[in-house]
């Protein structure tokens, strides 16, 4: 397995260009199966998740066309379902999270789907129901099989209807308004998840022939068709990759430009990281991260202790929790961080207490930083990275601390950052890879 050997003390300065967003590439790859027409997707992150569902679509059939990199068109006119009962396309489904959303799609065009429960990240429960019950009141009928882990959902036909989300889950959310768009009659969808993920894909079927209403709210309407067409769509920068880039330049940077990352779509992101005393500076679609020799926590209006919280969108994305965390472990205050969607995302703190910050981890949930207002550096470890947005933490902690770090099992950061280590190198910092 390959590891990071990160030299620390380097200080980043320059410009860096976010990648295309993650968790929207999977949502709109799984759409380009509700046709048989040409899909162009641009703007595709070279990344390991997107990477393997993009060979997942191959492996049913679906001719994929690299017209430059980051630009694919996808065509699925010669879909093989019978592939989908194969040991080989279910192992790699088990593999992958966003292998869940290839569901709604060839229900809907083909009657009939077959998954392995999806792997992913390593934070704790994540519960399938809401795609399961939302396609069973469209019409899917269920069987899971408990021994291979394989869940098979077939239809005689779709049919529209009124749903209320049990949560606001985003790639429950995708894979229902998937379904629902070749549908007979209408879908309604209350506690629709509304991120800036969930817009695109509704505004990239509306390209296709699809008639979506409500897209940036909670309450979605669709009225079915009976086929969709060929559409191009370009991915937005992604949000998180944009954050950690901003606690990057926050702790070790000399002045870092961020380019073209759609602002408007970042919702409560660059005032979060202001919270934590951060100069986050808007330059038209840019953002100018100056150096910080120090930088504050604030205080509620009542002077309250400040906390940092995930919430569905337009709250925070719990994405950036530990981004942020980290970002903490060096300003001047303290600050609670509650995560509450997942119950295992904040055990990484183990390895940043071992690295010198000051952190109590209350809970599964809750965790206080106080920070050491860069007078006592972290120090340099050996760690392993157990999911995406921890492994790009301890990247960032490491990046900021005296002596040369390790960091191991990084094909987790891998299946979220594009080329990392050389577009960092680029700024100045020293990141090998080594197996």
């Amino acid at each position: 397995m390959p590891s990071f050997i990160i030299e620390g003390g380097h200080r980043l300065k320059g410009e860096i260009i976010p990648q295309g967003a993650k968790n929207e590439a999977l949502q709109v790859l799984c759409a380009t199966l509700l046709t048989s027409q040409p899909v162009r997707i641009m703007n595709l992150p070279d990344i390991a998740d997107v990477n393997n569902q993009i060979r997942l679509l191959q492996d049913i059939g679906v001719c994929v066309s690299k017209n430059a990199p980051g630009d694919y068109t996808f065509q699925a006119d010669k879909v093989d379902t019978a592939i989908l009962h194969t040991e080989e396309f279910l192992r790699c489904c088990g593999s992958l999270r966003g292998s869940v959303m290839l569901l709604g799609p060839l229900l809907a065009r083909f009657g009939k789907a077959e998954v392995a429960r999806p792997g992913g990240d390593n934070i704790g429960r994540r519960r399938l129901d809401t795609h399961f019950l939302g396609l069973q009141k469209l019409g899917g009928k269920f069987e899971y099989d408990a021994e291979r882990g394989v869940f098979t959902i077939t239809t005689e036909g779709l049919k529209g209807c009124y749903m209320l989300l049990d949560e606001a889950s985003v790639t429950g959310t995708a894979n229902i308004v998937m379904a629902a768009v070749l549908a007979e009659g209408t879908t309604t969808v209350y506690n629709a998840a509304c991120e800036p993920y969930i817009q695109q894909l509704c505004k990239m079927l509306n390209k296709m022939g699809a008639r979506i209403s409500g897209i940036g709210s909670n309450l979605l309407t669709i009225q079915g068709v009976k086929e969709l067409g060929s559409a191009e769509h370009t991915i937005l920068p992604d949000m998180i990759e944009v954050g950690s880039f901003i606690g990057m330049a926050a702790m070790v940077g000399d002045g870092v430009l961020i380019k073209g990352v759609a602002y408007d779509e970042l919702g409560i992101i660059p005032d979060t990281f202001r919270r934590l005393g951060i100069d986050v500076q808007r330059k038209g679609d840019d953002i100018f991260i100056p150096r910080h020799e120090r930088y504050q926590i604030e205080s509620f209006l009542d002077g309250s202790f400040m906390t940092i919280s995930d919430a569905p969108w337009p709250g925070l994305t719990p994405d950036l929790l530990s981004v942020l965390l980290v970002v903490s472990t060096q300003a001047k205050g303290s600050v609670l961080i509650h995560q509450k969607m997942f119950e295992s995302r904040l055990f990484f703190v183990d390895k940043l207490i071992d690295m010198g910050a000051q952190i109590i981890l209350c809970d599964p949930h809750r965790a206080v930083v106080v920070g050491h207002n860069h007078k006592l550096p972290l120090h340099a470890r050996r760690m392993t990275s157990p999911d995406i947005r921890a492994g790009i933490a301890l990247l960032i902690a490491a990046m900021s601390a005296e002596g040369t770090s390790r960091i191991e099992n990084i094909g987790q950061i891998d299946r979220g950052y594009q080329h990392i280590e050389e577009r960092l190198n680029a700024l100045g910092a020293n990141i090998k890879r080594v197996d």
